[in-house]
């Protein structure tokens, strides 16, 4: 457990009848950045409030920093910076006054906050009243807040909601210093797969509640299979002559995408061909990340995702 800053043992929190989080082993190594991935409604949030004990799990335990945070919450906690949802702040107070008073609850040295500015890029706005920056530098003040006081450990759950592409990019450069410049660990919910793919070092996908996928992005990358794409006449009774070989095969948009399995392209071609079929189209295909993503997710925009981003 020692090597994990973020462990969790069969991780279930139901709501009634609703089972939101089922059976989550997350396994989340020191100074990484951890993207954790889904859909919206998910399970990630839900995640996230166990992991910072806002809510008790249904079953299941939460280790952080190797301890149980059941029962050592308040030393855990105070290694533990997050931002949850949209960040507090008090729209009339300076960016300096809203940290003073984070800064004052956890009872650090003053020169913390000005640090956590610099980090954020917002030093030149700290006499600035928050009500008049925009969302992406509230974003930013929330991340400040979260980084004041030793910190080991920060998590955030969807930094770069509602922000422009502007926004998301300064959000992404700022979680990829963090290592670097504070040691600390990141772990980032997000249901954007663009966002985290250039960040990350390790990825989790959840979907309805269940962990589906967990390890580093080449670990993913490398469940890529070879599809065979076709194009043959007439289409559906080709689907059909190939399913009846054994194989895998979908329609999609005029074009039959064939799991390879033991067959070769050549092999595939032949015998279309020799059964009448009229063959104008076939390649080799390897299934891209994004694709494995969908696949894992349950597709697309239906399981409300947005697997790529206007960046």
């Amino acid at each position: 457990m020692g090597d994990f800053i973020i462990e969790t043992k069969t991780l279930t929190k139901s709501f009634g009848k609703f089972t939101a989080v089922k059976d989550v082993n997350l396994r989340v190594p020191k100074r990484t950045i951890y993207g954790f991935l889904g859909p919206n409604g998910a399970g990630k949030s839900t995640t996230i409030r166990m992991l910072l004990d806002l809510i008790k799990p249904t079953c299941g335990k939460v280790f952080l920093f190797g301890k149980d945070i059941s029962k050592h919450r308040m030393e855990i906690l105070r290694k533990v910076g997050s931002l949850v949802e949209s960040p507090s702040y008090y729209g009339n107070l300076t960016a300096y006054e809203n940290l003073e008073i984070t800064r004052r609850i956890l009872q650090v040295d003053r020169k913390e906050i000005d640090k956590a500015l610099e980090i954020v890029n917002l030093s030149k706005w700290k006499n600035t009243k928050v009500k008049g920056f925009s969302l992406g530098m509230k974003q930013r003040l929330g991340i400040a807040q979260a980084l004041i006081g030793p910190r080991e450990l920060l998590i955030l759950d969807e930094p770069t909601n509602g922000l422009d592409p502007a926004g998301v990019r300064e959000i992404r450069n700022l979680i990829l210093s963090l290592p670097k410049i504070m040691g600390v660990t990141v772990f980032i919910s997000s249901h954007i797969l663009s966002e985290v793919e250039q960040i990350a070092d390790y990825v989790g996908i959840i979907r309805s509640g269940k962990l589906l996928f967990q390890g580093t992005l080449n670990e993913l990358k490398a469940r890529t299979g070879t599809e065979i794409v076709i194009k043959a006449r007439p289409l559906e009774k080709a689907q059909d002559f190939i399913r009846q070989k054994g194989l895998e095969v979908e329609n999609r948009e005029g074009k039959l995408y064939v799991s390879k399995g033991n067959i070769s392209a050549e092999e595939l071609n032949r015998a279309l061909v020799l059964n009448g079929f009229g063959v104008s189209h076939l390649r080799e295909s390897k299934k891209n990340l994004e694709e494995i993503f969908l696949e894992l997710t349950g597709g697309g925009r239906d399981a409300g995702i947005l697997s790529t981003s206007k960046l």
